[in-house]
């Protein structure tokens, strides 16, 4: 099992023929991801080889389910055209749209969001390295090759520290990694991916990370002492950030004492959440919690 992405799922690729879309379709190609097609208006019709796959490019999303029957789309369009490119996938009923585009304009993002939303399509990001399910499919550019299958659930603010606890994890494995994104609005949360773990029956530990701004966490804290069973392990990125200095991230500002990764560290453990200090130590408390259940 897994969440959101699985060996079943069918991917398309928004922008696959530009840089970004051709190197990163090889990677989730090389990982097993079965990418049956790239949109691209002015490209229809052709298609892309890479390696020992010929994929097709087709005129539109729409287009594209229906000669494929993806259910799966990865955007890597320029932010100038993210709104139109998740809007064009929300309208052809799309189940999911991975938005890996930095740079989008905030009013774009709210506006694509909640239109998807209306049309029952689920949005990872924007600003985001996208989900692998290991050993099934990879849905953006996470590296499928520094971890294994596995029984931890992972849910990131941030790309690099969503890689790192991936090794830190390798040997070890996971069900599913999310990269939500940092920017102020995202399309998926920390909630609805501890959520969807929760349910999960191949998943046994949850890992959260989190970073300054917002009160994202403080609300995942929340919704795991009230719905979540399961362990769950966090860290905060943070905890030297200059306060009202946005930081990486456009979501990662900090005003006052709003915001700030100590609050975050604090709503978690009142939660019942073992908060490491470090990403190493993190993935120390999750192996010390994965031996005491065994």
């Amino acid at each position: 099992m897994a969440i959101h992405l699985t060996k079943e799922s069918k991917v398309l690729v928004q922008g696959m023929t530009g840089g970004e879309g051709m190197k990163h379709t090889r990677r989730m190609l090389a990982a097993g991801t079965d990418v049956v097609g790239g949109v691209n208006p002015r490209k229809a019709g052709r298609s892309v080889d890479f390696d020992d796959r010929r994929v097709p490019v087709f005129g539109s999303v729409a287009e594209g389910m229906d000669a494929t029957g993806a259910d799966v789309t990865v955007v890597f369009v320029p932010p100038a055209f993210a709104k139109y490119a998740v809007t064009e996938a929300a309208d052809a009923g799309i189940g999911l749209a991975v938005v890996i585009t930095e740079g989008i304009p905030v009013h774009d993002s709210v506006a694509f969001i909640a239109h998807a939303r209306t049309r029952g399509t689920r949005v990872i990001g924007p600003n985001c390295p996208g989900l692998i399910s290991p050993g099934q499919s990879n849905a953006g550019i996470i590296p499928a090759d520094i971890t294994k299958p596995g029984r931890i659930g992972l849910v990131s603010k941030s790309g690099t520290l969503t890689y790192q606890l991936m090794y830190e994890l390798r040997d070890t494995g996971f069900s599913t990694c999310v990269g939500i994104g940092g920017d102020p609005v995202v399309g998926t949360t920390h909630i609805d991916c501890l959520a969807a773990f929760q349910d999960d029956p191949d998943t046994d530990l949850i890992v959260l990370i989190g970073e300054i701004g917002g009160d994202a966490e403080e609300r995942a804290a929340a919704y795991v002492r009230d719905h979540v069973t399961k362990p769950v392990v966090g860290y905060i990125a943070g905890f030297t950030a200059p306060e009202g200095r946005t930081m990486g991230h456009a979501g990662a500002i900090v005003s006052g004492s709003s915001g700030t990764a100590q609050a975050k560290k604090e709503a978690l453990e009142a939660a019942g959440v073992r908060v490491g200090d470090t990403p190493t130590e993190t993935a120390r408390q999750v192996l010390a919690v994965l031996n005491a259940s065994r």
